[in-house]
Order: C-alpha cells, then structure tokens, then sequence
C-alpha cells in the first residue's frame, strides 16, 4: 500500500441545491466558474486536483503553506468573479498521512480535511491544529481558535484554527517570496544555517540553538568585509549540501552547528566549509558552562571571519557587536519572548506571552536593552499601545545600548508616527544601516522610510542591496518596490511588480488599486479592493493613512483619493 504525507485541502460550493431549483443550467455555470478559480489557485501554488464530488474539489499540496496560501487567494478572487462572492466557498485543510490508489488519495486524513470544511461557516477557511502547528511560524496570516470540536467520524474532539486576514510585514515571518534562484557567488561570503539540536531535544534545546543561530549571523553581519547570507534566506533552504547552498545563496562558505545542552553545560558543534568542493575549511567543538556561551560565540565569529575575511581581529568584532545581558538568565528570558513574538501576528496569545518574558527578561537584567525594544514590538499590536510611552521605553533603550540597529530603525519610524520628525527618523535610519550594512531585513525596512520621505529611487537601490543578500527575501520587503515604483509615478510597473508577488498582501492590492486608477481602469481598480476586503474587511482608508507615512500630505491625499474611488471605505465597517 503506497503511503504519504499530503497537505489537503476540500473545497466546497455552498448553498448550489437551493440555486439548482431555481435555474439548474445557470447555477451549474456559476459553481463549475468557482471550482476552476479555484483549481487555477491549486496549480499556481504547485498543488493538484486529485478528486472532485459534485461542487466540491479535493485538492493536494506537498507543503503546508503553499495549501494555506491557495485557499486564502482563493477566497480573495471568488470576490470579483461573475455571480460569486467569497462566502460562495469554504475550506477546509489538513496535514496527514494518506493512502495512493492510482491518481486518488484517501484514508482518515482527507475525510477530516472533508469535515473541516462542513464545520466552516460560508466563506471561512478552517484548518486542523496539524497543520497549524506546521504553518503558524511562517504564516502570512493570522488564526482564530475556535475550540475543540467533534468531527462526524471521529472518536476524540479535534481543535479547529480559522484563517484570518493576512498580516503585515513582521521582521520573523520567513515566507519566501521566491523559488530557489541561482546567485553568483560573492567574495568573503557565508551562509549560516540554523543551529540543530540532538533528537528528541526539548524546548529549552530548540529555542537556544535559534537565538543563538540569529545572533552569529547577526555579529558577522556587523563585519563590514564579509557578506552574510541573511537569516531567511538560510531558513528557508531545505537542504544542507554545500554545493546547493552556495549556487542558490552565492555564498563562498556555509557555517553549521549543533546545540547540545548537558546540565549546566552547553555543547557547541561548529562547522564551516566551503561550497565550492563541499570541502572541509574548519570545525571545533566548545564546551562551555551555561553563563559562558555567549563569550564562546565571539569566538566563533572571530575565527570564522578570520578564516573568511583573513583580516578581522578579535578587538574590533568586539567593538562592533551589540551590548550583552549581565546574566545569562536575562538572555534565556530574552529568548523565549523571541520564540513567542515570532507567532504575534498569528495570534494575540503569542503577543501576551513575548510581553511577559520580555518583561522577566527586564526584571533579571535591567541594563539589557533588546528586551525593551521588543516589548514595544509586541505591544505595539495591541489595542493599548500608547506612543508616548513607547517612545520613553525606547529612549531608555538607548541609553543602555546604542549600538542596535534594529532598536535605531524601530526609534527611526516611531519618530514620523509620533512626531512627524522626518529629519530624525532618517538619522535613526542612516545609523541603523551604519551599524548593520549587511542585514537584508535592516536595509529592505529602511527602504521603507525613503519611499515615504519621497526619495523612491533611493528605496530601490537600497531594496536591490538587500535582495542580493537574500534571495529568498519576505514578500513584505519585497512589496516596498510596489510603494516605491507608485510613487515615481511609473504605475504600470508597479502593477506588474505587485503581479510577479507569489502571495498578495493587502498593501500589494491597495497599490495596484491606486495604480490603476492613475493609469484611468478604474473598473479594475474596484475588483481590487474588492479582493483586498474579502481577506480583511476591516481595511480602510483610515488604515491606510496609519500605515503609509508618506510626508508629502498631497501625495498621501491623492493616494486615498485614489483608494476611495476604488471603494475602499473611509473607515471599518465596525467603527462609529
């Protein structure tokens, strides 16, 4: 019996017997026009139609998010297609292990793909915790939890996930935009994988070698002689052959490691080679106590970037790199806000949790500053998030560390939101790229703040910078050409920029919107908005001009001009 692991995804036409009644031959058109939108959605995130019953569709993915992503564009275009809107559909998915016979799948798992969907309400697209727990680091939305439920079949009550809108650019959200391209390889470059763990490693385990990973590639990013491949690009690889790795990064060398921690003792495996031959450059293995490893890893970027570089000292890696915690314990705290804040944009309880460990991080080590900026990160999401006080945690942030970049940039924006100071949000920014020149996210965020200064061309130099440093850069970095290209006025390409995006945001609509209204199809321009709104019915202009920056207030005036005769609302739907 052939078996394998399959994402499925069931997709059902509802209410077509009641339509059936009244005009059979109409309706049937109307059901075979949304089972093709979305079988095109299927094959455009590499899935396949393997079944289909009456007005429903059985559909198969190799990956979790590529299922996930097809059922949310889905939803999207059924809102512009003739005689649908999205709640003409729901959806139901499920990660499990299926049976092959001949060009069909079947077993438990796609019967509970199946009861999914008829427990989804018109229009909503629910999901197994199976595949949430696959999905949910690397989501471009956010979940609902509705609780546990019994599934017709079933013997123990199963948690259902409910999609939600599509969230905006988060620094930790690894979704790729792209394929795996080929790059040319760079001098003095490397790639750092992620740090693994023994099997069967707990959570304690699992999280260190993470932190740990992101802040090694973080120092050698601060050596200016070196390129470093950026933390997405490396995730996002599935494979750990040098040779791999170095055509589709254009790096010269990759760096792996393993985490072990033994009591009070922490193992460090390290490894680098080169990808030219895979041949083997260097390796040590350091064993350190607990409240030592970070001392260990100044020494691992100094003899990596010595043996890279063949230039770089221990002295001025030192000198460059971020402010320590006094203790370890503050570092571990630190941490573990990191894992949660890294699903805060899937849901508010993630949020909640990175607030109290930033918090305890404070508490065990009040001269660390990283936990500060990134309680603000968290609690900038929140419905109380109050500028002022932010602006005060940050401020307190830099008086204690001076020298994080990502602390620099977040001050930079939080500076036109509160103040519309222009001048100094382009000071944080210049220096947050002084102090990181090779961290991809850095440079594509900063780009962000040159197309609302109304310096577009330079954003897109700068977005060119980060895209040769990670080819697998997030969509949300990627869609600020979209911005930069509307605001230069070249509308047809920023049409076709936000086209060639694998998923599309809600900003990537919204300026193709605009842009088309510009360019005179203001008829396309309301099927985009209309798409925009069946993800997030809450989109706004009043949104929009909280999320665009823009200093030019005519220019930000024309925009929402634009947006309001596409249909976009002045303000939710929900508001007073």
């Amino acid at each position: 019996m052939d078996r394998k692991l399959a994402t499925i995804m069931v997709g059902d036409y509802v209410g077509s017997t009641g339509e059936m009644e009244l005009n059979e031959e109409g309706a049937l058109s109307v059901v075979m026009r949304g089972l093709d939108l979305v079988s095109r959605c299927v094959s455009k995130h590499h899935g396949r139609v393997f079944n289909s019953a009456g007005d429903a569709l059985l559909a198969e993915f190799e990956s979790p998010v590529n299922g996930l992503k097809a059922a949310i564009e889905a939803r999207s275009l059924l809102a512009t297609a003739p005689g649908l809107t999205p709640r003409s559909m729901r959806f139901g998915l499920h990660l499990a292990d299926v049976v092959r016979v001949g060009d069909d799948l079947r077993g438990d798992g796609v019967n509970i793909a199946a009861r999914l969907q008829q427990m989804a309400d018109p229009g909503e697209i629910d999901v197994s915790t199976t595949l949430f727990d696959q999905v949910r680091r690397v989501s471009p939305c956010a979940f609902e939890d509705r609780g546990e439920h019994r599934l017709k079949g079933l013997n123990e009550a199963m948690r259902i996930m409910r999609v939600g809108a599509s969230v905006d650019r988060h620094v930790f959200q690894l979704a790729p935009t792209i394929d795996a391209p080929k790059s040319a390889i760079k001098p003095n470059s490397i790639a750092v994988l992620p740090f693994n763990t023994s099997s069967g490693a707990d959570e304690d385990q699992e999280f260190l070698a993470e932190g740990l990973t992101e802040d090694l590639i973080h120092d050698l990013s601060l050596i200016r002689s070196l390129f470093v491949s950026s933390r997405t690009a490396s995730g996002a690889l599935q494979t750990d052959d040098p040779k791999v790795i170095g055509d589709t990064l254009g790096v010269c060398y990759v760096l792996s490691g393993k985490v072990r921690r033994m009591g009070s003792r922490i193992r460090l495996s390290v490894t680098l080679t080169r990808t030219s031959d895979g041949g083997l450059v260097w390796s040590d293995r350091i064993q350190r106590p607990f409240d030592e490893v970070i001392d260990a890893m100044e020494d691992i970027v100094a003899r990596v970037a010595a043996t890279v570089s063949g230039r770089i000292d221990h002295e001025a890696i030192s000198a460059a790199r971020m402010k320590r915690p006094e203790n370890m314990t503050a570092y571990e705290y630190y941490l573990r806000g990191l894992e949660q804040h890294r699903m805060s944009s899937v849901s508010d309880k993630f949020s909640h949790a990175a607030l109290e460990w930033f918090r305890k991080s404070q508490l065990a080590d009040p001269n660390f500053a990283r936990p500060i900026a990134m309680e603000v990160c968290s609690w900038s999401s929140m419905v109380d998030f109050d500028l002022v006080k932010a602006e005060e945690k940050l401020n307190r942030a830099m008086q204690l560390d001076s020298s994080d970049p990502e602390l620099h940039r977040i001050l930079g924006t939080l500076q036109i939101k509160l103040n519309r100071d222009y001048d100094a949000s382009r000071r944080h920014h210049e220096l947050a790229m002084q102090l990181a020149p090779n961290d991809a996210y850095i440079l594509g965020r900063c780009a962000a703040f040159y197309v609302f200064d109304g310096q577009p061309e330079l954003a897109l130099e700068l977005l060119e910078r980060s895209a040769s440093l990670d080819p697998f850069l997030p969509v949300w970095i990627v869609e600020e050409r979209v911005a930069a290209l509307y605001a230069m006025g070249r509308f047809s390409d920023s049409n076709k920029e936000a086209r060639s995006l694998n998923f599309q945001t809600r900003r990537s609509r919204l300026y193709r919107a605009a842009s088309r209204v510009a360019s005179g199809d203001v008829e396309r321009a309301r099927e985009l908005v209309a798409e925009a709104l069946a993800d997030d019915p809450n989109l706004s202009c009043e949104y929009v001009k909280s999320q665009e920056l823009i200093r030019d207030t005519a220019e930000l005036e024309t925009l929402l001009d634009r947006l309001r005769l596409a249909g976009l609302p002045d303000t939710p739907p929900s508001a007073p």
